[in-house]
């Protein structure tokens, strides 16, 4: 028991000394900067927009187009779905027949209501990185995508991954070939601006 009440008071004579300013100038004082601290300078971040803003979403997905990007900016076929290949010798010409009215192939085009908007990455926003990422989609008959990749990037990574994720939850009319469901590919632009 001894031991312990020398230990303890040896401690208190140390914490004493140290504090009357036996070590006055190594000691680290809370009210002074470190010598080696520099002040840096932060650019503020955006403002986010407000949750009930009449201009739509952070990406943009609600606005409107204007009549001189809205060409540029819908959905368009990059390759239409290929026939198959013959298989048997050609027979001999038939007399023709009318062709039926419905042998236009349609593109895959979105189901409005079930396009969720990308989210804009955290890290995007605050480095301020803005762009349009075009996602090529591959639409299987069922009209769910079956691929999706980057056709054009944004130069963000961040924004590149955003789209195609959220192009991935995306639901389609499929495209079609008489009247049937067949495999199609559409490019869709996805703008992101903070």
């Amino acid at each position: 028991m001894l031991w312990v009440g020398l230990a303890f008071i040896v401690g208190l004579a140390l914490f004493a000394w140290a504090i009357s300013g036996g070590r006055q100038n190594d000691f680290f004082h809370a009210n002074q900067t470190p010598p080696t601290a520099a002040p840096r300078d932060y650019a503020p971040l955006p403002t986010p927009l407000p949750a009930g803003d009449a201009r739509g979403n952070a990406s943009g997905m609600g606005q409107q187009p204007d009549m001189g990007t809205a060409r540029s900016e819908r959905p368009y076929v990059v390759e239409a779905p290929r026939p198959p290949p013959p298989t048997a010798a050609p027979a001999p010409p038939a007399a023709p027949r009318p062709a039926p009215s419905n042998t236009a192939t349609t593109l895959p085009m979105p189901i409005a209501g079930q396009t969720p908007a990308p989210r804009y990455p955290s890290r995007a926003l605050r480095r301020g990185e803005s762009g349009t990422v075009r996602v090529r989609v591959e639409v299987s008959p069922d009209g769910r995508p079956s691929q999706v990749s980057v056709a054009q990037a944004s130069g963000s990574r961040d924004l590149d991954r955003a789209a195609m994720d959220a192009v991935r939850r995306w639901r389609f009319h499929p495209a079609r070939r008489n009247g049937e469901p067949v495999p199609g590919t559409v490019i869709v632009p996805i703008s992101f601006s903070p």
